[in-house]
């Protein structure tokens, strides 16, 4: 999916990549508000930019050896009436990239956004406990979609690009006591679908498929540098 008008002159950025990849910490959250006073002081701004404030997607980054900011976007995520999982994640995955790009005056903003398909029902992240086991009761022994958007979007021209990347997941049969040790150990709270696969939520599935494997944590690693290589970004 593509959006905006073509620049008369395609940015050509040389992303920085760090010259040693440290275990952690390559990444910076820095405060909207910070970001903006240093674009209004005429200071270089960071080339690349994450609008989110997900560990996960920060640290695939990380692992990609990418030097860039984090910057958390701060919209209202909630679901339009009758807006299916498909066009909710394409449209909050632009919006995350949209309102921290319309705070600078160049680089480039890369929203993303994940949901869980359940049949007829969108599962989000369910921030507690007793969610949690409603979810994975659900979700036992049934086949699911993971939907990701990823947007990104050239501060200076303000053309966006974006793809939805699909991961069909199907969980095992799961008893509650199954279900009970895996909360207690994982505490997935804060992953749509109760599904934490970076660590044991990986153990609840009996198959996974997908175009782009990384697309199951919520970062489409694929779909993403063939976003940013359409803007003219060298990699690596």
């Amino acid at each position: 999916m593509v959006g905006g008008s073509n620049p008369s002159e395609p940015a050509n950025y040389l992303l920085p990549i760090a010259a040693n990849k440290p275990d952690i910490g390559l990444s910076a959250t820095l405060p909207r508000k910070d970001l903006k006073d240093v674009c209004q002081m005429h200071l270089p701004c960071p080339q690349l930019i994450l609008a989110s404030s997900s560990p996960y997607r920060r640290d695939i980054l990380v692992r990609l050896g990418l030097s860039f900011e984090s910057v958390s976007p701060d919209i209202d995520e909630s679901r339009l009436p009758n807006e299916s999982a498909q066009a909710l994640v394409q449209r909050l995955a632009t919006s995350k990239a949209q309102k921290v790009a319309s705070e600078l005056s160049e680089g480039l903003v890369i929203g993303s956004d994940q949901v869980c398909e359940l049949g007829d029902q969108i599962l989000g992240k369910p921030r507690d406990h007793k969610n949690a086991i409603e979810q994975l009761r659900m979700a036992s022994g049934r086949e699911a979609f993971l939907y990701n958007g990823i947007a990104v979007i050239d501060a200076r021209t303000h053309q966006v690009l974006s793809k939805l990347v699909v991961v069909r997941v199907v969980y095992r049969k799961l008893d509650d006591q199954e279900i009970e040790r895996y909360l207690r150990t994982d505490q997935p709270y804060d992953c749509c679908g109760s599904l934490k696969v970076e660590s044991l939520g990986i153990s609840l599935l009996s198959a996974i498929e997908s175009d782009d494997p990384n697309a199951i944590t919520g970062m489409p690693v694929i779909a993403l540098l063939s976003l940013l290589r359409q803007f003219g970004a060298i990699l690596p």
